[in-house]
């Protein structure tokens, strides 16, 4: 959906690779840069974003030359969080508010912004190719002219699902905001074996990649279960049966289960680490 129609003030609190991601969404998709501002304070990243769009004010920190904003948009990193709402709050009345921060619970939000309108989302890291997947959380406050707000927004970063309930946020966390880097670990390892049987690494890392891509793509565009999808791969006694027999020897659906339990924990535990 186009931006071009309305433009709502938004504020960006971070100027990192979160932010420029959604911000070039936004300017791709038709809305003004000068309807965007960010408070960075890192001098080179304040350069660089004013750099890449140029009309969009880029403020070190936060005060009175804000422009009054529609939507804030936390971009920050949990053990920060807490101080730049501090910071921030006073400039930033009557916003609606959408925290991509790891961890950090909507009622510390709430608490430290003094405000009841609240999106939670977890983006991943595709977002800067537009092709991010971000779970969002709305408290009871946020009506829905609000969600087809923060919805317009995520949008031009890639897809969006909604979760009923704050804790499923973790499992989002797990699953979707590191997920990219278990597909990256999982590509280092096809990469290395691939070399190991004698293949070109560049030529392995390709094929790889092309399979990904290819298997991602047919999943997505496909009605049939992901089972059906393996199954129709998995020739009996052929050479996928004895890849898949292998991993299923050594248990590693329940190994990777583990791992993304971890991930839910640690997620958990930042916003019980920072939150208050």
């Amino acid at each position: 959906m186009s931006l071009s129609t309305t433009h709502p003030l938004i504020t960006f609190i971070g100027g990192g690779n979160m932010a420029s991601a959604i911000i070039g969404g936004l300017v791709r998709q038709g809305h003004p840069a000068d309807r965007l501002q960010v408070v960075e304070p890192w001098d080179e990243q304040r350069t660089k974003l004013a750099q890449q769009f140029p009309g969009m004010a880029v403020l070190p920190a936060a005060g009175a030359k804000m422009k009054p904003s529609d939507l804030v948009v936390w971009a920050v990193k949990p053990q920060t969080f807490k101080d730049a709402a501090a910071a921030t709050r006073a400039f930033v009345t009557g916003a609606l508010h959408l925290s991509v921060a790891a961890g950090i619970s909507s009622d510390s939000i709430a608490a430290w912004l003094g405000s009841e309108r609240v999106v939670r989302s977890m983006p991943n890291t595709p977002a800067l190719v537009g092709l991010g997947m971000t779970g969002l959380m709305a408290r009871a406050a946020v009506t829905d002219a609000d969600k087809a707000l923060v919805e317009r927004v995520v949008r031009t970063t890639g897809e969006l699902v909604w979760v009923n309930v704050e804790v499923d946020l973790d499992a989002v966390t797990a699953l979707s905001g590191s997920g990219p880097a278990y597909v990256f670990y999982f590509l280092e390892a096809m990469r290395d074996a691939g070399a190991r049987m004698g293949l070109a690494p560049e030529v392995a890392q390709q094929l790889a990649i092309g399979t990904f891509i290819g298997a991602a793509t047919l999943a997505q565009r496909s009605s049939d279960p992901l089972q059906v999808l393996r199954e129709r791969v998995t020739s009996k006694c052929g050479t996928t049966y004895a890849a898949i027999t292998s991993m299923e020897a050594s248990d590693m659906k329940a190994l990777f289960e583990k791992a993304l339990v971890a991930a839910q924990t640690r997620a958990a535990e930042l916003g019980q680490e920072f939150g208050k």
